[in-house]
Formats: C-alpha cells, structure tokens, sequence
C-alpha cells in the first residue's frame, strides 16, 4: 500500500467511525477526497474498511431490532417478530398463506435418462396425435 493509499485509507476509516457509516458510497461524502478517487486507489476493497462498515451495519440491524420490539406500535413488533420467527412461524403470521411450489408435495427429481424419455414420449404424442382412449 503506497503512502497516499494508507492516508486515504486512515481517512476512510476516520470517517466511518464518527459517523458510523454503514454504506461505502456514503464514506465520500464526508472525505477530503472523490469517490472516483477513492475507487482508483482500491479503497472499495480494502478489508479493513469493509468490516468496519460490516460491522456498522450489524450494530445499527440490532439497534432497530430492539427499538421495535420494545416498541408499543404493533406493526414494528410483527416486523421484529418476522425477522426472527422461523419459516413455520413466518406462516403463521401471513394472514393468507400460498404455496405457489408443489402445495406441499414431495418434489420429484428427474434423472437425465429419464427426462430424455419422457421428452420423447411428449414429442411422439404431439407429433402422432395423444393416443385414444378405447
């Protein structure tokens, strides 16, 4: 990393921390220097910058979390509860439910011989006519 590189860097990781960013395109808004600037020198990779926005990130998820569920509002709660419920759960919550998969079946899975053969199958009948019922 080249001086002009770890001054920039220092200045990213200055920013990010005062301000608690959590989004790398807001870092330059508060730096001394462009975004583009900051992109030609490879700051947008740089791990150190990037876990610290990670972690942000994390810290500002669980800050919201916990404002909602000691919240008194209803509709922050089931949001709250949303995030962490399970699947099962998750539809319990909807007030309508659709299974737009299988409704609920076992999905069957073809192997290559198979599906080859029902292709066939389907191209006979399409190009021969179904076959009729006696």
């Amino acid at each position: 990393m080249t001086d002009k590189q770890k001054k920039y860097a220092d200045e990213a990781l200055e920013v990010i921390k005062k301000h608690k960013i959590a989004l790398i395109d807001h870092v330059w808004g508060f730096t001394s220097y462009s975004k583009k600037t900051a992109y030609n020198h490879g700051l947008h990779e740089l791990h150190e910058l990037r876990d610290l926005l990670e972690e942000n990130k994390n810290k500002a998820k669980n800050y919201l979390l916990n404002k909602w569920i000691a919240s008194s509002n209803a509709t922050l709660n089931v949001a709250a509860y949303r995030l962490l419920s399970t699947s099962e759960e998750h539809k319990l919550l909807n007030q309508q439910y659709i299974d737009h998969t299988t409704k609920g079946d076992k999905v069957e899975t073809l192997t290559a011989e198979q599906a080859r053969k029902e292709a066939k199958e389907l191209r006979e009948q399409y190009i021969h006519g179904a076959p009729k019922d006696d």
